[in-house]
């Protein structure tokens, strides 16, 4: 944060009040994307995933992928992998967003790297992957969708809130609704009163019933490239989350796809 100043918090913990009051619960997740080998960076992911009692689903690059991420994952019960797309490439024709699998890239060649994507990570991670496809910049062509649950796939992930519990017959939808990094800006933090007036209004939209509380309340971090103001926000908020409404939905269990 530019300013030095902490935070203004009063307007989240005034929405969480409410919930208090109303006895609500958020189902609330994380995801935190670009996970190749295990790295000082993870090793902070880790660590705070713990303090928070919050599990990290962490979207790993198949084609990427190191072998030593294995072992790490193995010894970190916090850590829940899931396909992160296959290489992680921008396949979008020039003047249209990044996409790894746009509607214009043969349809059968995106299916062959998405199954490739599920099959090299069971190879990697066996029991522990749990079977979410995260396609990069959280966009895919939506005639593929249909597809991921024949490939083995039980949900999908992107970004914004969803529009159905299901992105298709057997795919859950189960998105992230909060990415605290200013990517197109100073790469750093987003002004912290817009994060916290973002989440309010979310929070606001799913207690008053316009928006869908039973989808799990995603935050999105990408752990590599968080400087200090970004972990420190991710964790005052996560931490605040949790002291109120918050309870942990995580793939492993799937006490609530819908």
């Amino acid at each position: 944060m530019s300013t030095g100043m902490a935070p203004d918090w009063a307007p989240l913990e005034a929405e969480l009040a409410k919930w208090q009051s109303a006895d609500l619960r958020l189902p609330l997740w994380w995801r935190d994307d670009d996970a190749v080998e295990p790295t000082p960076q993870l090793e902070r992911l880790c660590s705070l995933a713990r303090d928070l009692g919050v599990p990290v689903h962490l979207a790993v690059i198949p084609a990427a992928v190191q072998t030593e991420l294995a072992s790490y994952v193995a010894q970190h019960a916090e850590l829940i992998p899931v396909v992160h797309g296959w290489a992680h490439l921008n396949h979008a024709s020039k003047g249209e967003k990044k996409c790894e699998f746009p509607a214009q890239r043969p349809r059968q060649v995106s299916l062959e790297d998405m199954q490739r994507g599920l099959s090299r990570l069971q190879q990697v991670f066996g029991t522990r992957l749990g079977a979410m496809f995260v396609p990069p910049w959280n966009r895919i062509a939506s005639d593929l969708v249909p597809a991921l649950a024949d490939l083995g796939f039980a949900a999908l992930s992107t970004f914004t809130p969803r529009q159905a519990a299901f992105a298709a017959p057997g795919l859950a939808q189960i998105n992230t609704h909060l990415d605290p990094i200013d990517w197109k800006g100073s790469r750093s933090l987003v002004a912290p009163e817009h994060l916290i007036a973002q989440v309010c209004g979310q929070l606001r939209d799913r207690r008053k019933g316009t928006a869908d509380n039973t989808e799990p309340y995603g935050i999105l971090t990408h752990h590599l490239v968080h400087d200090d103001a970004i972990w420190g926000f991710t964790e005052a908020l996560i931490s605040r989350l949790m002291q109120g409404p918050g309870r942990v939905w995580n793939f492993d269990t799937k006490d609530d796809l819908t």
